[in-house]
């Protein structure tokens, strides 16, 4: 990266803060059925979510385990949000205690393991899409950061095991999510607050669409993902629409 790279808002407690209640909206609870749905988490297993956030996937994963996973971890960027990983642990059932962690990392470097095959699976929701690179030769946003984070999760995950994730779709429509999320309005407690949060990731969702069509985040077709997958080693794709058909959820398997 230069020193003139735009600011990486991701970075920020308040749009951590921004993006923490969409769990909220219909769109977002969709998605989290969908994906939770493709999710087979086994007794003894350990699983990675990049790009964590609150740990929704993560409590998704604890509680259709049964509580039974050896280690689940979040990777995030944003070092807030170990507060609510602090919360997670401690609503979770049962207890996880040094099972469940929390580390920040910035996946568009890479992961932080060196060794292969070491999860037993692998979630991520609508986070690796935003894995930067900028060429300083060519002076241009670049895919290598993706390209390269799906060959870490390739790594990482043993053989015969999936990833799943979700991505948005080309030009996404925030104003569709929007939209599907005012179903939601009329039953908020606090209505002036569920538009505020409303507003914040709707603000913060141009940012994205305007940096992904300067080739700095990968809103990408599914067809082009699909190619990306399979270059990474990556086998048995399959991918549906979700999150009010504003993003792809990809499902595939390491050879």
């Amino acid at each position: 990266m230069t020193k003139t790279t735009p600011r990486n808002y991701w970075r920020d407690d308040r749009c951590a803060k921004a993006f923490w209640s969409q769990h909220e909206l219909p769109a977002y609870q969709q998605l989290l059925t969908d994906t939770t749905a493709w999710l087979d988490p086994e007794p003894g297993g350990r699983w990675l979510d990049l790009g964590c956030g609150a740990g929704r996937l993560c409590r998704a994963l604890w509680t259709k385990s049964g509580g039974q996973l050896a280690e689940l971890v979040g990777l995030d960027v944003a070092a807030l949000n170990a507060k609510s990983f602090e919360k997670l642990g401690q609503s979770l059932s049962p207890p996880p205690l040094e099972r469940l962690r929390f580390e920040t990392v910035d996946f568009s470097v890479g992961l932080p393991w060196t060794g292969e095959n070491l999860f037993n699976g692998a979630v991520s929701g609508l986070a690796i899409q935003y894995a930067e690179s900028f060429s300083e030769a060519e002076q241009r946003w670049t895919c290598d950061a993706y390209d390269g984070l799906l060959r870490e999760v390739h790594r990482v995950l043993k053989p015969g095991t999936r990833f799943v994730f979700s991505v948005n779709v080309p030009e996404p429509s925030w104003g569709r999510v929007g939209w599907n999320a005012m179903s939601g309005f009329w039953s908020a407690k606090r209505k002036l607050r569920f538009l505020g949060k409303l507003h914040g990731m709707w603000r913060y969702g141009g940012w994205l669409k305007r940096e992904a069509r300067k080739g700095r985040f990968h809103y990408l077709p599914a067809e082009t993902i699909t190619s990306k997958l399979t270059a990474a080693g990556f086998t048995d794709i399959e991918h549906r629409l979700s999150f009010a058909n504003q993003a792809f959820l990809f499902r595939a398997t390491k050879r």
